[in-house]
């Protein structure tokens, strides 16, 4: 009986206070939307990150000459270890015939070699947990020691950078997310605080019959609850706006627009935050309030 008084009593008050409820409910919405569209934007940056490792590799120039015997103990060697997910041998002369397709172009500055100047190598690709600047620097300086290695080079700054990026993505997305939450709760501490000194007279009425506190504030922990799932649906509802737009509308001026992904569980969960929002700027908004 007193849940059922409860959300009648809310439902009530949203109505008779709908102006003000709607412009908080937009407000949320707005905010929820801002919410979704970084994470959008940013899950698609991580997917980017998440691809930059598997393209990471270091190369192993060997000494010359090797013979075929050393040169396969040095390959079987970098296969055991646990950080190598890949190794590709390349001789002197498909490495030349590399940098002959490379230098198409400019096939003048390769005139006049007598003999070819390159040297073997291994190109090592790591497993994509251990693409971090202490990682690949370690695991640097362990294949140098092999012997037959003469010098490795494994791009430290693209480690830095990849890690720094995906460090980036994170903590953007944290304090995005940390922000406008903040922004949401504040809309609706606001209104459930304006709602409250509006119904200030019925309030008193009810507690000289004998209400109890808990029975007055619960009706305010439902409307701000009722304005945080109204303002989550219509930012679902804009989600799928922006989403058709970018993918259908503007993918045709640009079509790399084509290739983002939207993470649907973002959708299904921003309803659900929005009542979390909603009734902590209620429980705050009345907390604060003495009964």
């Amino acid at each position: 009986m007193t849940m059922s008084y409860s959300f009648i009593s809310a439902f009530k008050s949203l109505g008779r206070e709908k102006w003000i409820n709607i412009l908080s409910t937009l407000t949320v919405a707005s905010s929820l939307l801002i919410i979704t569209l970084a994470v959008f934007f940013l899950y698609n940056i991580e997917l980017i990150a998440n691809h930059l490792p598997e393209r990471f590799s270091m190369m192993a120039y060997l000494e010359d000459p090797l013979s075929r015997e050393e040169t396969r103990n040095i390959i079987d060697s970098l296969k055991k270890r646990p950080e190598v997910a890949n190794v590709k041998y390349i001789s002197r002369d498909d490495a030349l015939i590399e940098l002959k397709h490379t230098l198409k172009d400019s096939r003048s500055l390769l005139e006049g070699l007598d003999e070819n100047p390159l040297t073997s190598s291994i190109e090592i690709k790591l497993r994509r947990e251990f693409v971090t600047p202490s990682s690949t620097s370690r695991i640097a300086e362990e294949i140098r020691k092999i012997p037959g290695i003469d010098t490795i080079y494994y791009g430290e700054r693209i480690a830095e950078a990849i890690h720094l990026l995906k460090q980036s993505v994170r903590n953007i997305s944290i304090i995005i997310f940390l922000t406008i939450s903040l922004g949401v709760v504040f809309v609706v501490y606001s209104t459930v605080k304006i709602l409250f000194y509006r119904k200030n007279e019925e309030i008193e009425i009810i507690k000289l019959l004998g209400a109890t506190s808990g029975f007055i504030r619960t009706p305010f922990l439902i409307e701000g609850g009722i304005i945080g799932l109204s303002g989550g649906i219509l930012g679902i509802v804009g989600a799928f706006v922006f989403y058709f737009a970018v993918t259908y509308r503007l993918s045709t001026v640009i079509p790399i627009l084509k290739t983002l992904v939207f993470p649907f569980e973002v959708l299904i969960a921003l309803p659900f935050v929005g009542i979390i929002l909603g009734v902590i700027g209620s429980a705050i908004a009345i907390g604060r309030i003495r009964l």
